[in-house]
């Protein structure tokens, strides 16, 4: 056996595992107070559009529990518990900051007594087997240093009939769309993020780390080997964004 550390991607560059968690959280603490006016001015608000189109396909239920995993501001959570009477949500998210944002939202206050706020590793989740009803992952799991890690903490934690549910940058079937999304991912984002978070470092991580995510197919077959049942995804806007689904059966 090699004694070699093993290495990741952190955006183009290939750093050691060890090392990436480390580099994730230094670009959301520094990102974190201009998250969501960022993530509107990227996708000229369709994120919100891919969260609602997120919750149609969860269809919470009433008195379910949730784990938010990257949850960051708790956009997530806010729209399920708004659509789910008497259901609790813990958002989850290795950056503090990140949560002491979504702590601070009017919605945060609204549904303090529903919402728990906890800094924790999507690869190491400190709660027991069988916990939760569902988990979300949106706009973070290409983050996560071991992917196929936390998947199966995903499949570890909820209840057999719960239901994991990623949104997620994706590929854009067509070559000809994707390279001109790629002209303005990589040509625009960046400059947004020197202009309104006086940060075009992290922006560029951001950008390189959706190209280096797994196209659709390839993401659904580890959401299988991580022992998920009924794999769906469903492309939004073209294949630029794509929600995963998938059941403990």
């Amino acid at each position: 056996m090699s004694d070699a550390p093993q290495t990741t991607h952190f955006g183009f560059q290939t750093v050691n595992e060890t090392e990436k968690a480390g580099m994730v959280h230094g670009v959301f603490t520094k990102v974190a107070s201009k998250y969501d006016i960022m993530n509107d001015v990227m996708s000229m608000g369709i994120h919100r559009i891919w969260k609602d189109a997120m919750m149609d396909w969860l269809a919470p239920r009433p008195g379910t529990r949730l784990l938010d995993v990257a949850g960051g501001t708790g956009d997530v959570s806010f729209r399920y518990l708004g659509r789910a009477p008497g259901a609790q949500a813990v958002v989850l998210d290795m950056t503090e900051s990140m949560l002491i944002e979504g702590r601070r939202r009017a919605e945060a206050e609204s549904m303090a007594e529903r919402l728990d706020w906890v800094v924790g590793d999507a690869m190491a989740l400190p709660f027991p087997a069988n916990t939760f009803d569902v988990y979300t992952i949106s706009f973070g799991i290409r983050n996560v240093t071991r992917v196929q890690d936390a998947l199966n903490e995903a499949y570890r934690v909820l209840r057999p009939g719960g239901r994991l549910m990623v949104l997620e940058f994706s590929q854009i079937p067509n070559e000809m769309m994707q390279k001109a999304y790629d002209l303005y991912s990589f040509n625009l984002i960046p400059v947004m993020g020197q202009i309104i978070a006086n940060d075009r470092d992290s922006y560029q991580y951001l950008v390189e780390s959706i190209r280096k995510f797994p196209d659709q197919e390839t993401f659904a077959a580890m959401i299988r080997k991580a022992g998920f049942g009924q794999v769906k995804y469903r492309n939004l806007s073209l294949g630029i964004a794509a929600l995963h689904s998938g059941w403990k059966i």
